[in-house]
């Protein structure tokens, strides 16, 4: 559990050298975080309280920027949240120019993540309003005492019968849908007539059908829907598969070795979605200097790696000291093209595959988006998907539930009225 830092009573009237910060739970070491103060001192001779608090999905942290319940001085949202942010006018430019040049630590983030960003918006420079924190893909986590990995180089995997009750599903959309699209539009992909990056971006609803059909196919092999719970199922050994995160994929396999299940993690090959978490200063922010000090912070070498080893995430920050500390034959004998994401000296890097793809799944992979206006007949067609998607031993478990309620139900009104004879009785008697 992180070490936050709350001055909710003592310092929230001194905003001028209060910091608030609104992230996601579990997403920073805590010597990171309790750094910051003494680190901001140093640099700019102010003292500052940070006031840390967290959120669990991206929704509920866009529904406290827009009401305004707090007034957060930066935040941590997702590359989809970040667009519709940017279109809503939420976000403030970063004034990383307020920064002394030698001081300044922007530049470390990844030219990949940059041009990622880039793709967010058509009318602003996305670099102007957010810099990346951390960043990963979207594919299985299996274990293979009961999976063969051959098996998962398709998402069609999800609609094998052999899989039956032994999946669990992200219980997230978007997420979902800008795998599984991929696989409804495989033979369109490989015929040259659409790019992955138009299938995710551009939502329609004959493509929402094509992945409503599989999705619907595939229900008898979920085991349920999660969203945070599955890595622990999947480490526990009681689940097969699970499709994941990247971030939570290492975090589950390394739970799993310390329990005695070997678990591993594979993109398919008809792609994915890579996604990104920023660093973004709300529209209302009132400590911008330090909202702008904390984000040139994440961006310290040292400070990256720190979190990454934290969280099991991997950062967006690309110099040579994560190049280093990325890079060991001895633990990833197998050499992978990260020439991507570390420059053209990096086309043999014997990293962790889970934390850093190779170019050649990079190449498959495109950027979730907003769905915009599409976004409710996305919400819809989930509700569709998961309403009836109630296993034999779940209907059987409901109705016995049922039955006791109204056996219940009859028997005390049978009372009640047994009770009420008896008053008139006796009442009589008087």
């Amino acid at each position: 559990m992180l070490v936050a830092l709350f001055a909710m009573g003592s310092f929230a009237a001194d905003r001028a050298h209060t910091l608030k910060v609104y992230n996601w739970a579990d997403y920073i070491d805590e010597n990171v975080l309790n750094g910051f103060p003494a680190w901001y001192k140093e640099m700019t001779g102010e003292e500052v309280e940070v006031i840390y608090q967290t959120f669990d999905i991206n929704e509920s942290m866009l529904t406290e920027i827009e009401v305004g319940h707090e007034d957060y001085d930066v935040i941590c949202p997702s590359e989809y949240i970040i667009e519709r942010m940017l279109k809503a006018n939420l976000l403030k430019k970063i004034d990383k120019a307020s920064i002394p040049e030698e001081q300044r630590y922007f530049d470390n983030v990844a030219p990949f993540a940059v041009d990622k960003f880039a793709q967010m918006s058509d009318t602003e420079t996305v670099s102007d309003y957010t810099v990346g924190y951390m960043w990963g893909t979207t594919g299985f986590i299996y274990n293979p005492e009961h999976v063969n990995g051959e098996d998962l180089h398709t998402w069609g995997a999800l609609l094998d019968p052999k899989f039956k009750g032994q999946i669990y599903m992200k219980d997230a959309f978007r997420d979902v849908y800008s795998v599984v699209v991929l696989y409804a539009y495989r033979d369109e992909i490989a015929r040259g007539e659409v790019t992955r990056d138009d299938l995710v971006k551009t939502i329609t609803p004959e493509r929402i059908a094509r992945v409503e059909e599989i999705l619907t196919a595939a229900k008898d092999n979920f085991a349920g829907w999660e969203v945070d719970f599955g890595k622990e199922e999947m480490t526990k050994g009681k689940a097969w598969m699970n499709l994941s995160w990247s971030g939570d994929a290492q975090f589950a396999i390394d739970e799993a070795e310390e329990n005695g299940v070997e678990l591993q993690y594979i993109v398919p090959d008809e792609g994915s979605n890579v996604w990104f978490d920023g660093w973004c200063i709300p529209a209302y922010a009132v400590n911008t200097k330090a909202a702008t000090w904390w984000i040139n912070y994440m961006c310290i070498p040292e400070n990256a790696i720190k979190n990454m080893d934290y969280i099991g995430y991997v950062s967006v920050i690309a110099t040579p000291e994560i190049l280093e500390w990325a890079n060991d034959e001895e633990e990833w004998p197998e050499a992978l093209d990260l020439s991507y994401f570390f420059g053209e000296e990096a086309t043999e890097v014997h990293a962790n595959p889970v934390f850093y793809a190779d170019k050649t799944t990079i190449d498959r992979c495109a950027l979730m988006h907003d769905a915009g206006d599409m976004n409710e007949e996305l919400v819809k067609m989930w509700n569709r998907v998961k309403g009836d998607n109630l296993s034999p031993v779940m209907i059987a478990i409901i109705g016995i539930v049922v039955l006791i309620i109204l056996v219940f139900a009859v028997w005390k009104a049978m009372s009640n009225r047994q009770k009420q004879k008896m008053q008139r009785k006796n009442r009589a008697r008087r």
